[in-house]
């Protein structure tokens, strides 16, 4: 499904009004840290990007709803979630299809208005049923075929800020940003 069409990807782009996306990989690096706890408990942690944050921020402000879909249960993902003041945050989940009709339903909107971005095979079945499947850099071949579009940054390293700015570009509203914060 891999799109090469720039005009085609900012069509589609265009129309989206939920970014999902998977966590593991996508909004991180895919690796997990664990680290005691005061009480000497291993608790597991993750690394986010600060420039996918205040991009998800962005598209809050514009009134583009965000959300994940992760199969890991994690107490980071939640304060990552609540930070990027995300409507959607399942974790726990790898069958994924089921999450997808659920949020739909409340959203109410089309799955041709949903955005989603994956690295591995449990992204797939979402990718195939949304308007706009993105892949990372470091996705599986078989997720990058599956895609309409593959970021150039990895997750955890700019991915989704880079999904951000294309959203924001095709829906003519990343001007406002870049006048908010005096650039150019």
């Amino acid at each position: 499904m891999t799109s090469s069409n720039p005009e085609e990807v900012l069509a589609l782009a265009g129309k989206i009004q939920l970014l999902l996306m998977d966590v593991d990989g996508v909004l991180t690096n895919g690796r997990l840290y664990n680290v005691p706890n005061p009480e000497g408990k291993m608790v597991e942690t993750k690394g986010f990007d600060s420039q996918d944050g205040i991009g998800l921020q962005w598209l809050n402000w514009k009134g583009i709803k965000t959300g994940v879909i992760s199969g890991r249960l994690s107490p980071a993902t939640e304060e990552r979630a609540r930070q990027c003041k995300m409507a959607y945050v399942y974790q726990g989940h790898i069958e994924k299809i089921p999450i997808l009709q659920e949020i739909l339903a409340d959203a109410k909107i089309d799955s041709s208005q949903v955005a989603y971005i994956g690295d591995d095979f449990t992204d797939i079945v979402i990718m195939r049923r949304v308007g706009l499947a993105i892949a990372t850099a470091n996705a599986r071949a078989e997720v990058k075929r599956a895609a309409h579009h593959i970021t150039q940054a990895p997750g955890g390293e700019g991915a989704v800020r880079e999904v951000v700015e294309l959203l924001l570009k095709a829906q003519g509203k990343w001007q406002e940003i870049l006048e908010h914060y005096e650039v150019g």
